[in-house]
């Protein structure tokens, strides 16, 4: 595989450049100022699966920085890899603390979400439009599908989930339509996929570090 191959996806990008895409590149700040502040949030509470959950957000915006710069099949990969950490561990956090579940159980829930994608993303790919966005369309799914499970047993946990996965459905809006409205918005709408994204994963966390500071850490 050639990991210099240039990657050409998104509206803003007119040419090689390193700054061909200022504003995709720069509101990836978005990403570390949400993991500022759920740093800040979640520091001496003892949850270290939420402090994880920090870090990788910050990755995330790095990754992200740099495939929108490089724009190349390596940066791809350090833009993709943090935001599938960052599901998993999710996953794991979920199984482990809003449902209780042993560490052999919540690992086999991680494990689980391999077949669930490759299930379902052939499904949204039949979706008109979509494009590129169907890889990312299970995820608001699932996150649903938890809150919906939770409704009785977590009540807070679950609509906290559910606005998660509203503002995942909206971010994914934008980053669908970044190409078609193009002729319209010469810069794009990608950049405020970054926006609402950082926005909804610290928010995520938050929903996690309410729950456990609620009282309902569930196993150790």
């Amino acid at each position: 595989m050639d990991w210099t191959r240039q990657i050409d996806a998104y509206c803003e990008r007119l040419d090689a450049g390193y700054w061909a895409e200022p504003v995709n590149a720069v509101t990836n700040a978005a990403f570390l100022v949400a993991a500022f502040v759920m740093w800040r949030r979640v520091r001496g509470a003892g949850l270290p699966l939420a402090m994880a959950l920090v870090w990788v957000l910050a990755a995330i915006g790095v990754g992200s920085y740099l495939f929108h710069t490089h724009a190349q099949a390596w940066s791809a990969l350090a833009d993709v890899v943090p935001i599938l950490l960052f599901i998993l561990i999710y996953i794991y956090a979920a199984n482990r603390h809003y449902w209780g579940l042993s560490r052999l159980w919540s690992g086999l829930g991680v494990a689980a979400f391999f077949p669930y994608a490759a299930a379902t993303v052939p499904l949204f790919q039949m979706v008109p439009g979509l494009g590129s966005s169907a890889g990312y369309a299970p995820v608001p799914v699932l996150i649903l599908a938890y809150g919906w499970a939770l409704r009785r047993r977590a009540p807070e946990t679950a609509r906290g989930l559910t606005l998660g996965a509203g503002v995942l459905v909206l971010s994914l809006g934008f980053r669908t339509a970044d190409m078609a409205l193009c002729p319209a918005v010469p810069v794009g709408t990608h950049f405020m996929w970054h926006v609402l994204n950082a926005v909804m994963l610290g928010w995520m966390i938050e929903v996690y570090r309410r729950h456990m500071l609620a009282g309902h850490r569930g196993p150790r």
